[in-house]
């Protein structure tokens, strides 16, 4: 069984000349995700069209059984899993000094859209592991291009994405243990997809 899973993240922006989001990732692809998982990582520039151009494609490329996006946040002291996405309030300017017109998402879209990924219950499950790095569950992307990446994603998925927020490297985890903490994270959202699906194919058969 082969499953498409592809990580992607934002390139340094603001403050963050280097950014833990991208360390996470590689160390990430260091681990794996498992022999069963093919795991595709991918840059995500901090501007507006690029996602609007480059999200898309990757879905249409790939046709993965989910997606995770990785971003840094300055504010977060945990690894932070957002439950959804928002489609409006985007007024901050992007690397390129862009920022849409209509300062939403996706025109004529929901206001919010959930990931099918029961964030709480990753969150109870990885902590229970014992990983040593700290998870926690959050409701606000941030309305930036974490937040717009991750509502585009849900979006043309209907819901098949995830988000990660990481700290910055050092405050107070290594870039090692947030790949770690990533590799858990992950695993246990592609266990709880094949546990859906085992759950309806079984309704189907009986």
């Amino acid at each position: 069984k082969c499953i498409a899973n592809q990580t992607w993240q934002m390139f340094p922006f603001g403050a963050h000349t280097i950014n833990a989001s991208w360390v996470a990732v590689q160390e990430l692809k260091k681990l794996g995700l498992g022999k069963d998982v093919d795991l595709h990582v991918y840059e995500v520039p901090v501007e507006y069209q690029a996602v609007q151009s480059l999200v898309p494609s990757l879905w249409k490329q790939y046709h993965p059984q989910l997606v995770v996006h990785v971003g840094v946040s300055g504010m977060a002291t945990t690894v932070t899993l957002e439950k959804c996405g928002r489609n409006l309030g985007y007024k901050g300017l992007d690397n390129s000094r862009f920022c849409p017109h209509s300062q939403c998402c996706i025109e004529g879209g929901p206001d919010c859209i959930d990931s099918v990924i029961d964030m709480e219950s990753v969150c109870k499950r990885v902590t229970a592991s014992g990983l040593g790095v700290a998870v926690s569950v959050s409701k606000d992307a941030g309305r930036y291009l974490c937040d717009f990446t991750y509502y585009t994603s849900l979006y043309l998925s209907h819901g098949r994405s995830a988000f990660v927020h990481v700290p910055p490297i050092a405050k107070p985890y290594s870039g090692e243990d947030l790949g770690r903490a990533l590799q858990a994270i992950i695993q246990e959202m592609l266990n709880m997809l094949d546990r859906a699906e085992e759950k309806i194919h079984c309704q189907h058969v009986h």
